[in-house]
């Protein structure tokens, strides 16, 4: 599997997970939330949704046709398919949730995993987020040493490009450190409260037969 169908497979489990939809839907849903799907057509999503389907993940259902969808978008039987996720497929897509290795940082890949750090535990948010911020770390290094060597040589035109090229990493390795601060922040607000929660619980004498969390850190509610 590409990279590229890997994102959209994650994509449509993550967008389908929040609720069933006709393909015309799911397509709008891709190309308005998930920019980098704009450039993709029907000739992409539909055999990711026959796969997904043939794996057990979704299945397939007869609907009407989406609300405001004029009958010459869509015709036959696309129109009627509504594609809803099984308990298989979101077990599936919180096991690819739970990934936080070097696919998850790179420039495609960030921007989809992003969108669904609501669904992601703190920890994995955490992994993903250091894991991004320091593959831009390297590349704004390679850029700086680069322009260090090549800047004689550049005309005016060519140099301010490479300058906005920089500019857009440090922006986002800026923004990045805000997340991660945040992230951080919001685990230590969440440890002192835990802290207490436990302290009740054994003078109570009831752990409610759950692990204890290390480091005040609980996964989200959404999960």
């Amino acid at each position: 599997m590409s990279r590229r169908s890997g994102i959209l497979e994650f994509a449509v489990l993550g967008l389908l997970r929040e609720s069933p939809m006709h393909g015309y839907e799911l397509r709008k849903r891709l190309n308005t939330s998930l920019g980098v799907f704009r450039a993709f057509s029907y000739g992409t999503l539909y055999p990711c949704l026959k796969s997904l389907v043939a794996n057990g993940w979704l299945v397939e259902e007869t609907g009407g046709a989406p609300e405001g969808v004029p009958a010459t978008a869509l015709t036959g039987r696309r129109a009627k398919i509504v594609y809803r996720l099984t308990p298989a497929g979101k077990e599936h897509f919180e096991e690819l949730l739970s990934h936080s290795g070097p696919d998850a940082w790179e420039d495609e890949h960030f921007g989809v995993r992003f969108a669904f750090f609501g669904q992601t535990s703190r920890d994995v948010r955490m992994r993903v987020l250091e894991g991004r911020r320091s593959r831009l770390e390297e590349r704004l290094e390679k850029m700086r040493t680069s322009l260090a060597r090549t800047r004689e040589r550049l005309d005016d035109y060519t140099l301010e490009l490479q300058r906005h090229g920089m500019e857009s990493v440090e922006r986002e390795v800026r923004w990045l450190n805000e997340l991660i601060e945040s992230e951080r922040t919001g685990r230590e607000q969440r440890a002192p409260e835990d802290s207490t929660a436990q302290d009740k619980n054994n003078q109570s004498g009831d752990t409610g037969g759950l692990p204890r969390h290390r480091g005040g850190s609980r996964p989200d509610p959404s999960e």
